[in-house]
């Protein structure tokens, strides 16, 4: 790693460094999964569904780079394989595995919530343990984010829980003879 005197210790760096790898890892595998399940879906909320997924797909897109630009603004070069990102991710893949449309936001809410509470964490360590501020900042704003698509996510299998009221049969009316 080069030398560079930005307030921070190579050692606190390095510590970041090794945050942010682990959440670039999560989110490709993040990455990988929702756009699989674009691919895949089936049903009465395909449409939906898929145009979702396509636009969370290109928000961790530009997450997935904001997070390598971020290591390489501390002097540290991010992981860039799948071998090394299966290797750090905390997320897990479902290899070979086709869910239903409920299954699928079932887990990318798992895979959503399990990244936020990384990046919570991370939060915190960056700004008590290593003293920086901006990195503890910067992953704020992107587990915003993920609390936000985790929320639209939520939003569908809360809307799937929900029976339609029962409707009335109308009444007949009856016109009167003459008119």
């Amino acid at each position: 790693m080069p030398r560079i005197n930005i307030g921070l210790t190579e050692e606190q760096r390095q510590g970041v460094m090794n945050l942010l790898n682990q959440d670039l890892a999560d989110s490709y595998v993040l990455l990988v999964k929702t756009k699989k399940y674009h691919w895949d879906v089936v049903g009465p909320q395909f449409r939906s569904l898929h145009d979702l997924w396509d636009e969370h797909y290109e928000e961790i897109t530009e997450n997935i780079d904001e997070i390598a630009e971020r290591i390489r603004t501390l002097a540290g070069y991010p992981i860039g394989t799948m071998e090394g990102f299966l290797g750090i991710a905390t997320l897990k893949e479902h290899s070979g595995e086709i869910p239903n449309a409920t299954g699928m936001v079932d887990r990318l809410v798992e895979d959503h919530e399990q990244l936020i509470r990384n990046l919570r964490e991370h939060v915190d360590r960056c700004s008590d343990e290593f003293h920086d501020q901006g990195t503890a900042d910067f992953l704020t704003e992107l587990m915003e984010e993920h609390e936000e698509m985790a929320w639209m996510l939520r939003s569908f299998i809360e809307g799937e829980a929900i029976k339609p009221e029962r409707k009335k049969p109308q009444q007949e009316i009856k016109t009167p003879v003459g008119v």
